[in-house]
């Protein structure tokens, strides 16, 4: 991933040119900006800071102070009146696939992403320019391209030299390897596989198991020579049980799964990422899905995927937020709508909020930078109107965001 990088001379660029260069970088990061008479939700903790300044330096929280106290000069002082800062909330699941997706994600109050599935390699490039700040876009965690029997013909463009795979798919442990190792060789955050059939596509049934456990560890292993975790798409329990035994990181959705899987889940630390939100979207018309298969497959999914989140809930299983949208056109789920559906298994507001911050963080090991509100970690705020703790409705409705220090709504004067 590009990070942070220090600006040398090279032969290419007159000293002076240089001096000056460092000179305009050294201003831009030396400009502050102070978000007074805050209140502050960290995202690791139920309490309230309340009555505080926050004083933002370049990316990151310099400070939070009480209110009242000196101000540095040369700040740009942002009154909140007393509205709630939070963490940036943290979606786990997306399918962004370009620009304009990227930026309405941000401006829903989502800061960081993990992409599950982007034909050629688009999230790693969007990582880049994100990390670079070239484009308005939260931090990205990309995935390439879904490891299935029948993958994206697109990744054979990508690499024409495992054209031999082609005739049969990605069905064995040999091919599973082959295509890990493609994929891994890009440079991604995490690998996605598909254990069983897909829910949003009317002719298949996803309770359908694609891999067994020994897939599964093949691809398993393939990642971890590169620290690459695995997150498995799994709305059967047969192919999820496969991928929680093969040492997924992760369980995407899990809608069929019993009791006896998620108790596996909870003792080998599997966590779950239910996107029970989508579901609901699957029963209604327009957004994400628009057909009538699905519309009867969605009446019957919701209710069973509430159960199995309340289930893995009770039993300790390690629950994370996300949408699997793609924040497109057409999308009407957002991050605040899975954060409710989590209250509705039994989780407290602070235990739904956290798992789309801190828990998050945490999950994606990004936490060293970002997922709470801190001094010393990067200033990725969401701000609201009322306490989220008491009042998850105030999440829908975003008043002010920064992105890695940088202010990209502001809706406070309104």
């Amino acid at each position: 991933m590009l990070l942070h990088k220090t600006i040398r001379p090279t032969v290419f660029v007159p000293h002076f040119l240089f001096v000056l260069l460092l000179f305009t970088t050294s201003f831009l990061q030396a400009q502050l900006i102070a978000l007074t008479n805050a209140n502050v939700v960290s995202g690791d903790s139920e309490a309230v800071i309340r009555e505080v300044t926050l004083i933002i330096e370049g990316r990151k929280i310099q400070s939070i102070q009480p209110t009242g106290q000196p101000l540095p000069a040369n700040v740009e002082i942002i009154d909140l009146q007393g509205k709630y800062v939070m963490p940036g909330l943290i979606d786990a699941h997306v399918h962004i696939r370009n620009f304009a997706d990227a930026r309405r994600a941000l401006l829903s109050g989502v800061t960081t992403v993990r992409s599950m599935g982007a034909a050629h390699f688009a999230d790693v490039g969007m990582r880049e320019l994100a990390a670079a700040g070239a484009i308005e876009a939260p931090e990205i965690l990309a995935a390439g391209y879904h490891v299935r029997p029948d993958p994206d013909p697109a990744f054979f463009m990508d690499f024409p030299h495992l054209n031999s795979l082609m005739a049969e798919g990605i069905t064995n442990p040999d091919a599973i390897r082959a295509m890990g190792e493609a994929i891994v060789s890009r440079e991604v955050d995490w690998i996605k596989t598909n254990a069983t059939a897909r829910a949003g596509t009317p002719n298949t049934d996803p309770r359908e198991p694609y891999y067994s456990e020994t897939d599964m560890r093949a691809l398993v292993e393939t990642g971890a020579k590169k620290n690459v975790p695995v997150a498995a798409h799994a709305h059967g329990d047969a192919g999820g049980r496969a991928a929680v035994l093969g040492g997924a990181k992760s369980i995407e959705h899990g809608t069929y799964l019993s009791e006896a899987t998620l108790s596996i889940m909870a003792e080998k630390g599997t966590y779950l990422v239910p996107t029970i939100a989508v579901v609901s979207d699957l029963t209604l018309p327009g957004g994400d899905y628009d057909n009538p298969i699905l519309e009867i497959r969605g009446r019957h999914m919701l209710p069973r995927v509430r159960e199995m989140a309340a289930n893995a809930y009770k039993l300790g299983v390690r629950i994370i937020a996300a949408t699997d949208t793609g924040y497109d056109p057409e999308s009407t789920l957002r991050m605040s709508m899975e954060i409710e559906e989590l209250t509705g298994i039994g989780m407290s507001p602070f235990e739904a909020i956290r798992a789309a911050t801190s828990a998050a963080a945490a999950f994606l090991e990004v936490d060293d930078h970002t997922g709470t509100v801190k001094v010393g970690l990067e200033a990725d705020l969401l701000v609201v109107e009322r306490n989220p703790l008491e009042q998850l409705l105030t999440l829908r409705d975003p008043l002010l965001i920064v992105n890695n220090g940088k202010v990209v709504l502001n809706r406070l004067h309104f």
